[in-house]
């Protein structure tokens, strides 16, 4: 994984359900783990916008529901600030289905997606249709 994303705002705990905006069958997720996350003890763990998780698929077509997938990151509600001092936020929490090496299932992505994600995850920048 690159470090690219920086110091985010995490706005997605472990429980958090999110949109997922491609092809790949699967509608909702929900977070289980959020990998190399180091918090304190009593502390949820949490994400951002171009963090990769570990969910779990609540709704979708019948071969991918009760997978266990990894997803990344690509739009949230909590608003997080940018190095040029703007602050960014959107309308729904939205993750794309990957690999664990961060290779995109899909072939496409619906919406916008956050520029962070895209300068940290190459291959959804190639997959994503607008970048925000």
């Amino acid at each position: 994984m690159k470090g690219l994303a920086g110091n985010q705002t995490r706005g997605i705990i472990t429980g958090s359900h999110l949109d997922v905006v491609d092809n790949t069958g699967a509608k909702v997720i929900s977070v289980i783990a959020v990998p190399n996350y180091h918090g304190v003890h009593g502390r949820c763990p949490a994400a951002a916008v171009g963090d990769i998780v570990v969910a779990s698929v609540k709704k979708g077509t019948p071969e991918m529901r009760r997978q266990v997938v990894y997803a990344i990151i690509v739009r949230q509600r909590r608003p997080f600030r940018r190095a040029d001092g703007t602050m960014v936020h959107f309308e729904d929490n939205a993750a794309v289905i990957t690999t664990e090496e961060g290779e995109t299932k899909g072939s496409d992505i619906k919406g916008p997606v956050a520029r962070e994600a895209a300068e940290r995850w190459p291959r959804v920048a190639a997959t994503a249709s607008t970048i925000v």
